[in-house]
């Protein structure tokens, strides 16, 4: 038996993010739910096939066909346009849990998108390195989506 003592800076993980974006909050906070859902590309452009059902307890989950997929998380609470928040293991095949936190406000004629992603647990290097990417990307294509609808 091999056991290894972890600390507290390899079972966490924040990030925050400020994304300003030049579109009304009730367009960016339908972008948010597009770019986490339906529309969910990974940096190659390929589907993520992500589903999300926008109420309170609804799941966020990628649907592989088949009755196949992974539970991402549960919405935790949702009051539109200004929080959507998520709890649940995310991508993570792990002993982990997450909460994701989007907060919306407007700012100087847009909306400034408040993230945050604090996760605690079991977490493989790999999900510690890419997930700040992923969300950049995730983020970039929220800021697109809203902009070109406003």
């Amino acid at each position: 038996m091999n056991l290894t003592a972890e600390s507290i800076d390899n079972l966490t993980l924040l990030i925050t993010e400020e994304i300003h974006v030049k579109a009304s909050l009730e367009t960016t906070f339908a972008a948010i739910l597009q770019e986490i859902g339906p529309q969910s590309r990974t940096p190659e452009g390929q589907s993520m096939n992500m589903k999300i059902e926008p109420w309170p307890g609804g799941r966020w989950y990628r649907d592989l066909g088949n009755d196949n997929g992974h539970l991402w998380g549960h919405v935790q609470a949702i009051k539109r346009p200004m929080l959507l928040e998520f709890t649940g293991p995310l991508f993570m095949s792990n002993a982990v849990i997450s909460n994701i936190q989007y907060r919306l406000s407007e700012s100087n004629g847009g909306t400034l998108i408040k993230f945050r992603h604090q996760a605690f647990g079991l977490m493989e290097e790999a999900y510690r390195t890419g997930v700040k990417g992923g969300w950049a990307h995730t983020h970039a294509a929220v800021r697109a989506r809203a902009e070109a609808h406003s």
